[in-house]
């Protein structure tokens, strides 16, 4: 394994790596980092590795982004072996991504889903305190609020997926038993804002049932009544007129197919469960789907 590090040139320090080391007409190093299942054995080496990899979560090869960058980076905090200051520092460098331009459509999107396990490190085992657990809920309601890229799966480019990846970070917060209610509420205010989207986009790729996973989740913590969850989705049902008397034109049935595919998809995965909890948040929904024209 350090013969590849080495023709990577990742033994470099990461201040040294100002873009995405791998080299994209290079697919045999690829190979070699995934059949090792991205062993690191000298762990010193690890943090560096880590951190030079950030900047290839923005790579417009699928190969680069998601299947070594993503990849590793995923396999690393899954098994625990990034320690608090690598973690930290994965946080501030994504955050710094996020409010980089993004032409290309995927820097934003992947460093979402890197975040999002950076969120689920702290949840499984906290090591954020208040402050930065909070900084990183808003960070995340604000990402997914500004999404605008609705492209989904490309066959030469892969996937971009910018509101299911957003969706994917607000769940791994949902379900940290640390957060507040405001801190969920700012997490469901940043939902509505995409199940009915403002360019009147219709979902086709799977968008309504990330988005779904999240309030589940939320309606676990069990500090939402029935009345709040109807205030909140009313709130949203409200947005299929908000373009005034031009009603029931195709716009109007792309945010009406919006709404109606996350209803359902909501009451369906209540239905497969078995949680009272989700109780008040299916009586929401289902008044909410009667309501609807």
């Amino acid at each position: 394994m350090r013969s590849v590090l080495l023709s990577l040139g990742l033994c470099l320090a990461p201040a040294t790596v100002a873009a995405c080391p791998l080299a994209t007409n290079d697919p045999a190093t690829f190979d070699r980092l995934r059949r090792h299942d991205f062993a690191i054995g000298d762990a010193a080496r690890l943090r560096p590795l880590a951190l030079a990899l950030v900047p290839c979560l923005s790579s417009p090869d699928p190969a680069v982004r998601d299947d070594t960058a993503l990849a590793a980076l995923t396999e690393w905090m899954r098994g625990d072996q990034l320690d608090v200051a690598t973690l930290r520092e994965l946080r501030a460098r994504g955050y710094a991504r996020l409010e980089r331009d993004d032409a290309e459509g995927f820097a934003g999107t992947f460093t979402a889903l890197m975040l999002a396990e950076v969120a689920r490190t702290d949840r499984r085992m906290a090591w954020m305190d208040d402050a930065e657990r909070a900084t990183m809920v808003e960070h995340a309601a604000r990402h997914l609020e500004q999404v605008r890229d609705y492209r989904g799966y490309d066959p030469g480019e892969g996937w971009r997926h910018g509101v299911a990846h957003g969706a994917d970070w607000l769940m791994q917060l949902a379900l940290n038993p640390a957060l507040t209610r405001p801190q969920l509420d700012r997490l469901l205010a940043a939902i509505a804002s995409q199940v009915v989207p403002a360019s009147s986009h219709a979902y086709v790729e799977g968008e309504y049932e990330r988005l779904a996973w999240p309030v589940l989740f939320i309606a676990r913590h069990e500090v939402h009544a029935e009345d709040d969850w109807r205030q909140w989705l009313s709130g949203i049902a409200a947005r299929l007129d908000e373009a005034g008397p031009a009603w029931r034109d195709r716009d109007w049935l792309a945010r009406r197919h919006d709404l109606l595919v996350f209803l359902s998809i909501l009451n369906a995965r209540i239905d497969l469960n078995t949680d009272p909890g989700l109780a008040p948040l299916q009586r929401a929904v289902l008044a909410t789907l009667q309501a609807m024209p």
